[in-house]
């Protein structure tokens, strides 16, 4: 089964009026609407976007993390806005609306992530046909098949400073003359990485081989790269991610790390939670095991590179502290 698709509650803090689309378009992104918000399961407002007289370019990110970094890349010559950006919902369950269709439908630059996690973004892509627009897919910058198992790639260390190279390039394209500047923004956006791959490569060298459980697969490029053993079986995870019932003997193996202290740290998709990974977190606060909240979208009060530093130091506080960090 596919991963689970995002959410789309997007309030962007730049949101614009949006750009009219042609009768053609507008009836096909309508059409399309329809039908996504027929078969969607949350409701949500969702970002437009636009030019102004300034002659800005409009991108799009259709995760907070995505637009983020558009922003930093792009800085005063971009107006930049994300489809999925709420850190308190599900962002499994997607909800189209028209404002969403028409802010990629209006958008110069598109940035996604693929794997299927936004496959939503190619449909209103394909029912909003530019030839001149630049779109961006992470999975297609890695090198990933389809068939990766983990669509989660924000968390992969190598993974923004792709997005940052490609969308260097692809706004000097669009505007020529300020090529210089995005170039320069890129460097100093990979610069400002280092803290973070130095908490990794700190982590790694102090607690290697740490024995972590996990609910689902979010986190695990950071905990791979940061030298952790995630006991928890990857089936197991991606159970949970494609919110299928995991097997009773694996509910009980994971709730073995739990009471067995056998593990050092219970990491979580503290965004999307049920019955059951609430038992787990219950069953971590009950033998002493701290929990590291993390999340599939950017949460408030945070750039990419502040979130992912403090995901990695909330993990070496469970290590070193025994100390929760639930949420950021």
């Amino acid at each position: 089964m596919p991963p689970r698709l995002g959410r789309g509650l997007a309030a962007p803090d730049m949101a614009a009026p949006a750009t009219s689309l042609p009768a053609v378009a507008v009836l096909a992104v309508a059409a399309l609407a329809v039908t996504m918000l027929a078969t969607a399961c949350s409701p949500g407002p969702a970002p437009a976007a636009t030019t102004d007289s300034t002659n800005v370019i409009v991108a799009v990110g259709a995760e907070n993390q995505y637009a983020n970094v558009i922003s930093q890349i792009g800085g005063k010559y971009v107006h930049a806005t994300a489809v999925e950006s709420n850190p308190n919902t599900d962002p499994h369950s997607f909800e189209a609306s028209p404002s969403v269709a028409r802010a990629i439908g209006g958008a110069q630059l598109v940035v996604q992530n693929g794997v299927g996690y936004d496959a939503f973004m190619n449909k209103i892509e394909d029912a909003t046909p530019n030839p001149a627009r630049k779109v961006i897919i992470v999975q297609s910058l890695l090198g990933l098949p389809d068939s990766t198992p983990n669509p989660h790639l924000w968390y992969m260390p190598s993974a923004m400073p792709a997005v940052a190279k490609a969308l260097a390039a692809d706004l000097a394209a669009l505007q020529p003359a300020h090529a210089a500047y995005f170039k320069a923004r890129q460097r100093g956006f990979d610069r400002s990485l280092q803290p973070w791959y130095r908490a990794i490569a700190q982590f790694r060298t102090a607690f290697p081989g740490t024995p972590v459980a996990t609910t689902e697969p979010v986190g695990d490029y950071m905990l791979q790269a940061a030298g952790t053993d995630n006991l928890t079986p990857f089936s197991f995870q991606a159970d949970i991610m494609n919110g299928v019932d995991p097997p009773p003997q694996d509910v009980a193996l994971q709730d073995s790390f739990f009471s067995g202290h056998k593990v050092k740290a219970f990491v979580y998709n503290q965004q999307v939670t049920d019955s059951l990974t609430q038992s787990f977190l219950s069953a971590a606060r009950r033998y002493g095991i701290p929990v590291v909240g993390v999340y599939e979208t950017m949460p408030a009060h945070h750039d990419y590179q502040s979130w992912m530093l403090a995901e990695v130091q909330a993990l070496r506080r469970a290590i070193t502290g025994k100390t929760s960090t639930e949420k950021l």
